[in-house]
């Protein structure tokens, strides 16, 4: 049985077990071609559940480093051919989520401006309290109606225009245009009721149910970083986890 982390500042479990396994490609432990174990040896061997190891599999599948073959199961591909292609992890973005529902996504209001990091944001961001940082609001939906409300925040960087009609596209293909690829996301889902803020852009009431989503997203050996909190009309809004 490998013992993973499991402290209070350890990566997620799944992301240990992604490691772990990637770490094997490359060393050649696991090579091209090679069968991976069945997901319920895999349970037994890191001690933990099965959502778990599907979650680490899907970000190394995302990465192309391993392919699922339906009643066959899980195998190895080549890593070489995968280093130099873009991909997402499992959690799309907003504009690719409404994409595969059939449905265009749309952003109805945009706001950009430059702020100081406090505690808070320094912690999330990785930088230090006062540094430059970049907000982001933004509403979207589709059909000219919005249902979501984005708070997003980056440490600041001469690349990034703060002229908010550059932002009523897709925020990660603006990212992709200057060549950072998300591909590390962390991120929970919880209810409330919502603020004043989110009341007066959303045009909602104070009783009407909101889901919260937030996330910390990164590119993968760079210092890129992303702190965002999602607040969504909850009668509105479903969120969907395939783990097929």
């Amino acid at each position: 049985m490998v013992k993973l982390n499991k402290g209070k500042e350890a990566s997620p479990l799944y992301a240990q077990i992604a490691e772990e396994i990637r770490h094997k490609i490359e060393l050649g432990m696991w090579k091209t071609g090679d069968k991976i174990p069945a997901e319920v040896d895999l349970c037994d061997i890191y001690n933990v559940s099965r959502i778990t190891i599907r979650k680490a599999i899907d970000q190394l599948v995302f990465e192309n480093l391993l392919q699922r073959e339906r009643a066959k199961g899980t195998f190895v591909l080549d890593p070489s051919g995968s280093k130099n292609q873009e991909h997402f992890t499992y959690v799309r973005s907003f504009t690719k989520e409404m994409a595969e529902m059939g449905k265009r996504a749309v952003t109805l209001k945009a706001e950009v401006k430059l702020i100081s990091a406090n505690n808070f944001l320094a912690s999330k961001l990785k930088v230090a309290e006062g540094d430059r940082v970049m907000e982001l609001n933004r509403v979207r939906g589709v059909n000219n109606r919005g249902f979501v409300y984005f708070k997003t925040y980056i440490p600041y960087d001469d690349v990034y225009s703060l002229n908010a009609d550059d932002y009523y596209q897709s925020f990660y293909e603006v990212l992709k245009s200057k060549g950072i690829i998300v591909n590390e996301i962390t991120e929970y889902i919880e209810a409330a009721r919502p603020t004043q803020e989110v009341i007066e852009n959303l045009n909602v009431d104070e009783n009407e149910p909101i889901l919260i989503r937030v996330r910390v997203a990164s590119q993968k050996n760079t210092d890129f970083i992303e702190y965002t909190e999602c607040y969504y009309i909850g009668s509105e809004y479903r969120y969907y986890i395939d783990f097929t």
